[in-house]
């Protein structure tokens, strides 16, 4: 199974709700992100990938690593996905479409059953957001 590496934000505002987009031409809505080009860290991609898709500019210091995650990848059939993802701090009102994306969602967990989500984040990355209130927000966790 081809491997597809990304770099991926975590993204919870003060009501705990958690930031996720959909790209152009796709169904399904996932974490903001995307492929690194070539010489860049996952760091670097993800600061790079959230200006150009949404408009939010990050310093390094912004972004907190979460870990690495494999899942099926949500847009390319037979493929799986590898993502380092972080919590990033932002302002959420700065979150604006711009570039690939479509739409963009602030998403509560009562949105799971009726709101078509990327295998990455409804298997990792969403249970990370909601398990501790700053788990995204780039906070430090009790």
């Amino acid at each position: 199974m081809p491997d597809i590496h990304v770099s991926a934000a975590v993204i919870v505002d003060d009501d705990g709700r958690v930031l996720v987009v959909r790209k152009h031409g796709t169904t399904r809505f996932m974490q903001p992100g995307g492929k690194p080009e070539p010489g860049e860290s996952a760091a670097q991609t993800l600061i790079r990938e959230l200006d150009e898709e949404l408009g939010l500019r990050l310093a390094p210091d912004d972004l907190r690593p979460l870990g690495t995650f494999v899942s099926e990848a949500a847009n390319e059939p037979g493929h799986r996905v590898i993502a380092e993802a972080f919590a990033a701090t932002v302002d959420p009102s700065a979150a604006a479409v711009r570039a690939e994306i479509a739409e963009l969602r602030w998403i509560t967990p009562s949105d799971l059953a009726t709101l078509p989500l990327a295998p990455l984040s409804t298997e990792h990355l969403l249970p990370i957001a909601w398990s501790s209130p700053t788990a995204g927000t780039g906070a430090p966790a009790d």
